[in-house]
């Protein structure tokens, strides 16, 4: 038994890359910041994908953002939340492209832009820097980058969450549902 117990442990060690390990081993405070975005940004990358057009006009009530104006919100605060990591000015203000992005095309086009300009911060980021403290935007005073980082994580989850009860309106499957996620 005790044999067999040393023989699976051997073998799943040789079975996950080294890489992989010591990547998690250096940094596994930023690793774990870097995933969660990933499934953040796939989230709401896909649900842009999914909705036809004709949905990025659509709203349940008056009082709230359409299903396209949520997209471009999320956009122009990407940019916020990472030039603000990156110690920059940002290019747009919070607000831009729900003032400019109108047509399907254009707000994925803005969002697509915002996420790669955020992929630069989250790809550098290693748990020394996230623990660097920084100014913080929307009046937040300062606090570490990790903190501003998962803060953007959230806001794009929590948006997600709002273009789920859309898509369910609308009798459509959200990405994650699709996915078993």
């Amino acid at each position: 038994m005790r044999l067999a117990s040393i023989a699976v442990i051997v073998v799943a060690t040789v079975a996950v890359p080294t890489d992989r390990l010591s990547a998690q081993a250096a940094d596994p405070i930023s690793q774990a910041i870097k995933q969660a975005w990933a499934g953040a940004k796939r989230n709401i990358t896909e649900s842009a994908d999914q909705m036809p057009e004709d949905g990025y006009g659509f709203r349940p009530v008056d009082t709230v953002r359409t299903f396209g104006q949520i997209l471009a919100h999320i956009a122009g605060a990407n940019y916020v939340f990472c030039a603000t990591a990156k110690g920059e000015k940002s290019p747009f203000a919070e607000d831009h492209f729900e003032k400019t992005a109108t047509t399907r095309a254009a707000i994925q086009k803005a969002l697509a832009d915002s996420l790669a300009y955020c992929n630069q911060v989250y790809d550098s980021l290693t748990d020394a820097r996230a623990a660097e403290l920084v100014a913080m935007p929307f009046g937040m005073g300062k606090g570490a980058r990790a903190g501003l980082l998962m803060a953007n994580t959230g806001h794009l989850q929590e948006h997600y969450g709002n273009l789920v009860t859309y898509f369910r309106i609308k009798g459509l499957v959200p990405p994650s549902s699709r996915r078993g996620q």
